[in-house]
C-alpha cells in the first residue's frame, strides 16, 4: 500500500470523516469540468448570475444550449467514486458530505442528506411565482416546442450546457412555468457570480465546525464557498486532507495529499478497510 494512503486509511480509521467534492469526481463519468489541473478556467465563459437574471437573450441562450447539454447530466451514471462514498458513509466512516456538484450522482449512488453547495440541475424554478420542478418535465416541454434540436450534436459542457451555433438560437422558444406562464424559469443551480443561499451555506458551515477532519476530493478549491470550510478546519487544527490530480486553493493547508484519480483512490480505500 502507498504510504499516503496507508496514511489515509488511518485518518479515516481514527474518525469519520467530511468529506467535500468538487468536479473532479464526476468528469469520469462523463461530465465535464471548468478547470484543468493548475485550477486555469478553460473554455468558454460560463453564464454569470446578473446577465441571466437580467437579460432575456442570455435566458434564450442557456436554455437553448442546456436544451442539447442537458443529456450529458441525465444519461450519466455514479462511478466507482461516488459509489466508493457511499459504502464508506453507510459504513459510519464518513460524517457528512458536502459536494460542489450540480449533478446529483451522489443521490444517485446511495449518499445521504448531501449538503449541495451549488443546487442540483435535476430541478427548476420560477422567478415569478416560486413553483419548483422536475429537470424532465421541462425538458419535455423544451423537446415538444424545439423539435428541430432533438437529434443535434454538440460538444458538451460543464454543468449540463453545451457548445451550440447561434443560427440554432433563431426561433427558439422558450419553457413557461405550467403555475402561472411565465418565461422566467432557471435551473435551481448557483450560477457564477450567484451566492450561495444562506440556509445552504450555514449547514455546510455546521457541518465543518462538527467535523474532527476533512477529506477534500476532486476539486481545486477556486469558489470561495468551499475554500472556506478548509480554511476554518485549518484554523481549528483539523486534519484537512485531499484526493486530486492537480493543485488546489488549499495545498498550503494540507496535512495530506493523495495526486491520483479520486476513482482509483477511494475505491482502493473501500478495500483496504475491508468494507
Amino acid at each position: 500500500m502507498p504510504d499516503a494512503l496507508q496514511t489515509l486509511c488511518a485518518q479515516v480509521r481514527q474518525h469519520p470523516l467530511l468529506v467535500l467534492t468538487g468536479a473532479g469526481i464526476s468528469t469520469p463519468s462523463g461530465i465535464p469540468d471548468y478547470r484543468d489541473v493548475n485550477g486555469v478556467r478553460r473554455g468558454n465563459a460560463p453564464i454569470m448570475h446578473q446577465d441571466f437574471m437580467n437579460s432575456a437573450a442570455t435566458r434564450k441562450r442557456y436554455w437553448a444550449r442546456a436544451m442539447v447539454g442537458w443529456q450529458g447530466v441525465s444519461r450519466a451514471q455514479p462511478n466507482a467514486a461516488h459509489q466508493a462514498l457511499a459504502q464508506l458513509q453507510a459504513a459510519g466512516y464518513v460524517a457528512g458530505l458536502i459536494t460542489q456538484n450540480v449533478d446529483n450522482l451522489h443521490q444517485a449512488a446511495g449518499s445521504r442528506e448531501v449538503i449541495e453547495l451549488h443546487g442540483n440541475l435535476h430541478w427548476v424554478v420560477c422567478l415569478d411565482c416560486g413553483q419548483r420542478l422536475p429537470r424532465a418535465q421541462v425538458q419535455a416541454q423544451l423537446d415538444q416546442l424545439n423539435p428541430s434540436l432533438l437529434n443535434v450534436n454538440a460538444v458538451l459542457a460543464p454543468d449540463g450546457d453545451a457548445q451550440l451555433a447561434a443560427a440554432f438560437l433563431e426561433g427558439f422558444k422558450m419553457p413557461h412555468c405550467p403555475s402561472c406562464g411565465s418565461d422566467l424559469l432557471k435551473p435551481d443551480v448557483v450560477f457564477f457570480g450567484g451566492g450561495v443561499p444562506q440556509h445552504v451555506a450555514d449547514a455546510a458551515w455546521r457541518a465543518a465546525e462538527q467535523a474532527q477532519a476533512m477529506l477534500v476530493v476532486g476539486t481545486s478549491l477556486m469558489a470561495y464557498s468551499s475554500f472556506r470550510l478548509c480554511q476554518e478546519m485549518s484554523r481549528h487544527g483539523k486534519p484537512l486532507l485531499a484526493i486530486n490530480l492537480g493543485r488546489t486553493r488549499a495545498d498550503g493547508l494540507l496535512h495530506l495529499k493523495v495526486s491520483a484519480s479520486c476513482e482509483s483512490v477511494l475505491p482502493q480505500l473501500v478495500s483496504h478497510l475491508a468494507l
